[in-house]
Formats: C-alpha cells, structure tokens, sequence
C-alpha cells in the first residue's frame, strides 16, 4: 500500500553553512497527527512559512510558501542513498516532512494530485534544489554536485485541500495531468540542462511561482 512512512518536523538547530544560522532541516518524526493547511506566499515568519502545523523553517527567503507547503521524499530513494554513502539514513535527515513507501514521488507528474488520508489532497509542483545547508547536514564531500548528479530529489507539494496527517495514512493518485513530464525530468533541466525550461512554462498544473522561478533563470519576461 501506497503510505507515509514518517510525519518529520523540525527539531532547530545551529547551521555552519555560510550565514545561515539557525535552521529547521533537521526534521525528527512525531506520531501525532498533524494539521496541513496552505500557508500563503513565500517570506513569512519561520512558525508560518510551513505547510505543517508545528514545523519550521527559517530561510524563509529560499523555502516555504504555498509551492514548498510540503516535501516528500521515498524511502526507497533513501534505501538507494544508503547504498551508495555506505551509511545509515533515517528519515527525515534531508528535511522532508513525509518519509513515503510505495509512492513514486520522483516518478510523479507536476501538477499530480495525492490524496493522504481521508481529506488532505496535495498538488506536486518541483524537485527539491540542493543548498549548502542540506551539504553542511549530510556532512558529504562535494554533496550538492552529488545529489544534482542523480534524478531523486523528492517533491515539494501545495495543499490542495487541508487536513490532518500522520504516519501510515493511504496515499492515492487522484488526478494525473497527462502531460509526461515528471519532477525528475523537470529537476535535470533545471540542473543540467535549462535550455528545455521555456517549454515547461506551458505545462498545465505548474504552479506560477514555479513559473517565474523559471523565467527570472532563463531572463525571460
């Protein structure tokens, strides 16, 4: 079955990344459930920027709003990690707030529907792009060229529709766009190859902060 592994949220903690601070990467499973709700634009204080009651995050100028409400990552990807770093990886450690088993997250189209439980529908919209806070948290040589390198960067999600989550809660596919074009296909063009960027302003279910995310890269009007 399709489910959430982990409900993760962030335990603060000091960053030595550049002058980041503090920051609320480290996430930490909680067993509760948990409220999701659309948090609103981008830059609001660290208490509200996250789509998840309780949770954190303190680059607000990089992360959260309603297009970053929620990252996912697939415990299978992280099975895959652990194999190629020689090392444990529990969930949580890349800051996803859900850990998912069964869900193909980076297989997912933008603009794809999950349904969680018995109410929340969440929207992906974009991989997450690797920083030198999630390279100071790994601990990894070169870690963000690492991560670029491959197609599993988990999924930022917008709340469609609020509810509650928690560990072992369903996920199912509710609407599919049709367009093909995945978050690990849209991930590799933003990182390798951004020449194919201008066709994915047309995609339908892109969010439009996704959009002018993509036209200030590529100097566009």
């Amino acid at each position: 079955m399709s489910r959430v592994l982990q409900v993760n949220l962030a335990v603060p903690e000091h960053s030595d990344a550049k002058n980041v601070g503090t920051t609320g990467i480290n996430k930490q499973p909680v067993t509760h459930a948990v409220a999701v709700r659309a948090p609103g634009p981008k830059g609001l204080p660290p208490d509200k920027a996250s789509g998840l009651a309780g949770d954190l995050i303190f680059d607000i100028k990089h992360h959260g709003g309603d297009d970053q409400a929620v990252y996912a990552y697939a415990r299978e990807d992280y099975d895959w990690w652990e194999k190629q770093l020689d090392r444990e990886l529990p969930g949580g450690i890349f800051g996803e707030n859900l850990t998912t088993v069964d869900v193909d997250v980076c297989g997912a189209e933008i603009g794809e529907q999950w349904r969680i439980g018995d109410t929340l529908v969440l929207q992906t919209t974009f991989g997450r792009i690797p920083c030198a806070t999630f390279q100071w948290k790994m601990g990894e040589p070169r870690w963000v060229k690492r991560f670029a390198a491959e197609s599993r960067p988990g999924a930022y999600l917008r709340v469609v529709t609020p509810g509650e989550v928690r560990a072992g809660d369903e996920v199912t596919v509710v609407d599919r766009p049709g367009h093909g074009v995945t978050i690990a296909d849209a991930f590799r063009a933003w990182m390798h190859e951004p020449e194919r960027l201008a066709a994915y302003l047309e995609i339908e279910g892109l969010p439009e902060g996704v959009k002018g995310d993509i036209r200030r890269r590529l100097k566009l009007p």
